[in-house]
């Protein structure tokens, strides 16, 4: 069976001299794909792995770069932050026809809806949520120079940076004028924040970027780790708590982006999220409200983006036609953080 972005005869060759110990490659098959990497579960005789390629066609080096997302699982295998084992890369484009890298693999899902949940105790739901902001504040505590990523990003003037980056893609996505939207910009360009020491960001840390083991709902592994640099930490938890989505926020029910995992019983509100962080981080968050909005700021940019696709006949699937009407809704939010004392 010939699966999409694989060409099998020469990833069986390049196993079998890069990775022996797996055994006879027996099947191939497609995890996850779409605009973002491409995850494959590749079952050998003697060991489960995962493959992680670029998107098919044409992709921007920068924005899939394989290289960068094997660097930083390797690095942070031997640290606190779990992460699937690190196997081996390969650079070669003949192999298959783009970088790729094998990982371990590993027992656990990511959960996005209620559904995908199940019914946990609410003491195993609210220990999930704990673990999250563990795992975020160990993330943040990796001395990057030690594990080899003294050169990963430039930490400073980063938030200046995402600024310019993400309204650089509004121009190249937006449907319309939004007055509110240029506010809001010039809103979070005035706030932006004194320089901090920088850390190692993931850049797009919600639940369904972890992998959950069925039972205990530990957090075995975080992945996608395709947006990570070196930044400002806080940055990664104002996106955090923007995908989060608490009980009675009809609001952010409207928003349909992250799930609603969040409103099952006995997961912590956003606020005690980002408490529980800054407890086991040590970490100063008294102008979280300009990172939260900052991560509905992005998260407009992006969801607008999504709703340009759709309008171009791009996108497949169900529930597109509605997701333009979010764009509004992220920069009222926005500016509503920025109005808070």
């Amino acid at each position: 069976m010939t699966v999409p972005g694989i060409d099998r005869p020469r990833l069986v060759a390049w196993m079998g001299r890069n990775v022996p110990d797996a055994g006879e490659l027996q099947s191939v098959s497609l995890i996850s794909g779409g605009r973002s990497n491409l995850t494959y579960l590749v079952e050998a005789r003697e060991r489960r792995l995962v493959l992680r390629r670029p998107p098919l066609g044409h992709v921007l080096p920068t924005a899939h770069d394989m290289r960068r997302e094997w660097r930083v699982i390797s690095a942070l295998a031997p640290t606190p932050v779990p992460v699937p084992e690190p196997v081996a890369f390969c650079g070669d484009e003949d192999v298959i026809g783009a970088p790729f890298y094998l990982m371990g693999y590993v027992e656990g899902a990511a959960v996005r809806t209620r559904e995908q949940l199940g019914d946990p105790p609410p003491e195993q739901a609210r220990r999930l949520s704990e673990r999250l902001a563990e795992v975020l504040a160990a993330i943040h505590a990796v001395d990057y120079r030690e594990v080899g990523l003294g050169d990963f990003g430039r930490p400073e003037g980063y938030m200046s940076r995402q600024l310019d980056r993400w309204c650089q893609q509004w121009e190249r996505s937006k449907t319309a004028d939004l007055p509110e939207y240029d506010r809001l910009v010039e809103r979070l360009r005035e706030r932006l924040p004194a320089e901090t020491a920088g850390t190692l960001v993931h850049g797009d840390y919600r639940l369904d970027n972890t992998l959950i083991r069925p039972g205990d709902m530990e957090i075995m592994a975080v992945v996608d780790w395709e947006m990570s640099t070196l930044g400002d930490p806080l940055a990664d938890l104002g996106l955090t708590l923007t995908y989060w989505h608490d009980r009675g926020d009809e609001e952010r029910a409207t928003i349909p982006v992250a799930g609603d995992v969040t409103v099952a019983p006995g997961f912590m509100n956003a606020a005690e999220f980002a408490q529980h962080y800054t407890k086991v981080s040590g970490r100063d968050i008294s102008d979280l409200g300009f990172y939260v909005a900052f991560g509905n700021f992005k998260l407009a940019v992006i969801v607008e983006g999504i709703h340009a696709r759709f309008r171009q006949g791009k996108t497949v699937g169900e529930g597109f036609d509605r997701i333009g009407s979010a764009v509004p809704t992220l920069v009222s939010r926005a500016h509503r953080m920025l109005d808070q004392p």
